[in-house]
């Protein structure tokens, strides 16, 4: 069946046009203009006003007539207040999910599919879950952090005047507009000396530099001792959490108020009420079965939508949606009122605008007191790189992340993750840090299972923090002559590090050199094969660390080799404080710290320096969680294709298919790179070896 449109809103060069017709392209409906046959389709935006001429080209010709709506997950900001394009749609080929004079596609799903299959209601659940520990909404400009009122309230949700889904909302047309306020009655008789919340929808708050806001059913003169009005800055799962009833007359909130636990009053038809969740003013009689919540969902938002990945450019499921989501909120969360950059190296600040100054750009000031002294002015956020601010720094310090790149910081290659901490910062053990928070904290809905799947897809893709160097089959037959030569001796590897790093520098006890790592391990392991490999940051000259005597200690020397590659020969890590301890315990290797990285001293590892009493005294954590809270939770990852924020699963592809990384090559870069490290080693000479 060919589907053709005839507006702009379909055909049009604006994004969201532009994101419709791809995504019915994937589908496979890919729109086109003309005159369409008896056993064609036109395309229609839902009941706006654009869509008469798709309903006259329909009823002159025969051909069907779908419905296209956004999808109930789509974006930041509203469409109409410059939110970026949808990602996914309702296309109904029956009708529309809001017009209950007709039955819609969805509304056949609800009433004829099984929706009893265990998978699909263990994905409706999960989702749901995660919808809300998330704070996901249709729109997502709202903030989950902003206290919400003291519970016991009554929650009354308004609506757009005119929406599509008041005008076709009743069964004989248009719902009366007499209803909201017959529902502000109901709620206070049916509800006596209870605070009532008046919560506004988005649309009506409007966003600055994209015209004037549209209007709701209530405002200040509906407003009294017991009501108040909520204007959409707080979470609407928040608002739920506190609420004892809610009432709405056909609003989406109405049906996440339904996956919160509420049986809403109900006075319109929305496609959520008469299914038995609801207590509903109205009744449809083909409307006759009972569904459960998960069920609901299950049809409304698993099986009904078509789902976009605008990063992968492909049709995916909600659950990919929703990682897409977690990972566009943060960045929102995190930057929405901009931030003051401070202990930041030129070469890095195209890159920390890209990730940080989206919402609003940064603005870079190098001393740190005024750089305080402009975001408290300012009412801006108050960044800082880790290393290069004071201890008693008042604000996010920020490091790169675990995954990082195809190529090494110090050789200028642009960061896919960065970390940023409101405590501290994962090196330091000295004091708490946001890791340390999320790695003792509960893993969020479906977090194991997601950790999982993404140790799997590091594992399988060979990834590590940098994912240089080259193949190890001339190394694999060394370490094969040396298991020959000393058969039953366990196989070692040593990674080496940077010696005035700041992890070094805060984390390590007893042992900070790499002269003092080798003999350390030697001493304990007299018997075993030492496989010693060089920071690659030292290899390449640009920091201090080098051993020039390794072989005096290591059996061999591994320069220049792919560290994800020398896994499957070793038996055990041993490290002061390498990342590589870390991705060893993703290969399950087993992991001696002669210093406190960050994994250290909860339960995965052999530790040899004391642990603080804080991850001591707490229970073993998983490697899941470990996982979870170091490669999702922490990090923020921006897609090097796009430019967008991303989650970790888009980077381990990038990385794995070579698309991650940049300039490191580059013969100028690299001598820029050279002179940095070396001017920083000067520095940190000059200040006394404080950081």
């Amino acid at each position: 069946m060919r589907l053709h449109a005839y507006s702009g809103g379909f055909l049009g060069p604006s994004a969201q046009a532009r994101r419709i017709r791809r995504i019915l392209a994937l589908a496979g409906h890919p729109l086109r203009s003309g005159w369409p046959d008896p056993d064609d389709a036109v395309a229609a935006w839902g009941h706006s006003p654009r869509a008469a001429r798709a309903e006259a080209v329909a009823r002159r010709t025969g051909a069907a007539l779908w419905r296209i709506e956004d999808a109930w997950l789509r974006s930041i900001h509203p469409g109409r207040l410059g939110g970026e394009p949808a990602m996914g749609l309702l296309v109904d080929r029956q009708g529309a999910h809001y017009d209950p004079s007709q039955p819609s596609e969805l509304e056949r799903l609800l009433a004829t599919h099984p929706l009893d299959e265990t998978p699909l209601l263990d994905r409706a659940r999960l989702c749901i879950a995660r919808l809300k520990h998330l704070h996901l909404s249709k729109y997502n400009a709202h903030d989950p952090t902003a206290p919400a009122p003291p519970p016991g309230y009554v929650l009354v949700l308004d609506q757009v005047r005119g929406d599509a889904s008041l005008r076709h909302g009743g069964v004989g047309g248009p719902l009366r507009e007499a209803l909201f306020a017959e529902m502000l009655s109901a709620a206070l008789d049916e509800n006596p000396g209870a605070r009532v919340i008046l919560r506004t929808h988005p649309e009506t708050a409007g966003r600055k530099g994209w015209g004037p806001a549209r209007t709701g059913h209530f405002g200040a003169v509906h407003g009294s001792d017991r009501v108040q009005t909520e204007t959409g800055a707080l979470s609407p799962w928040a608002l739920l959490e506190g609420a004892t009833a809610v009432y709405t007359v056909s609003s989406q909130m109405g049906f996440e108020a339904i996956l919160a636990g509420h049986r809403p009053r109900v006075f319109g038809l929305p496609f959520y009420a008469g299914w038995g969740l609801s207590n509903d003013e109205a009744s449809l009689p083909r409307r006759n079965r009972r569904l459960t919540r998960a069920q609901l969902f299950a049809a409304a938002m698993l099986l009904y939508p078509v789902w976009y990945d605008p990063l992968r450019d492909r049709c995916c499921t909600l659950e990919q949606v929703i990682d897409q989501m977690e990972a566009r909120v943060t960045a929102f969360r995190q930057d929405r009122h901009g931030h003051v950059a401070c202990g930041m190296r030129l070469w890095k600040r195209h890159h920390l605008q890209a990730m940080f100054g989206r919402e609003r750009p940064l603005i870079f000031v190098a001393d740190e007191a005024r750089a305080q002294a402009r975001a408290s002015a300012t009412g801006r956020g108050l960044i800082g790189w880790a290393s290069s601010v004071s201890p008693g720094f008042q604000g996010w310090r920020v490091e790169d992340g675990f995954l990082r790149s195809r190529g090494l910081g110090a050789a200028l290659t642009p960061p896919a993750s960065l970390v940023t901490d409101d405590l501290g910062i994962y090196y330091d053990p000295a004091r708490e840090s946001r890791l340390e928070h999320l790695i003792a904290g509960p893993l969020p809905p479906g977090g194991e299972a997601r950790a999982q799947a993404l140790i799997a897809a590091i594992v399988e893709a060979g990834l590590t923090k940098y994912n240089i160097g080259r193949g190890i089959a001339e190394t694999e037959a060394a370490i094969a002559r040396l298991r020959a030569a000393r058969p039953g001796a366990p196989v070692i590897l040593v990674p080496g590090q940077v010696e005035d790093d700041a992890s070094i520098k805060l984390g390590a006890v007893d042992i900070r050199t790499n002269l003092g790592l080798l003999q350390a391990v030697r001493d304990a392991e007299p018997d075993a094969l030492l496989l010693y490999k060089p920071h690659p940051d030292v290899e390449a000259g640009l920091r201090p660390g080098a051993l020039p005597d390794a072989t005096a200690l290591a059996d061999l020397v591994v320069s220049g080799i792919d560290a994800g590659a020398l896994f499957p020969l070793v038996d055990r890590v041993w490290t002061i404080t390498s990342g590589l301890g870390f991705e060893a315990l993703l290969r399950g290797k087993p992991v001696t710290c002669l210093g406190l990285p960050f994994y250290a001293g909860w339960g995965l590892t052999d530790d040899r320096a004391p642990v603080p009493h804080r991850r001591r005294d707490h229970a073993p954590v998983t490697l899941e969680a470990l996982v979870h809270a170091a490669l999702i939770a922490y990090p923020r990852y921006l897609d090097p294709l796009s430019g967008q924020p991303c989650p970790p699963e888009l980077i381990v592809e990038r990385l794995a298919g070579g698309q991650a990384g940049g300039h490191a090559g580059r013969p100028g870069l690299k001598l820029l790179a050279k002179l940095q490290g070396a001017l920083a080693s000067k520095a940190h000479w000059w200040r006394g070896g404080k950081g």
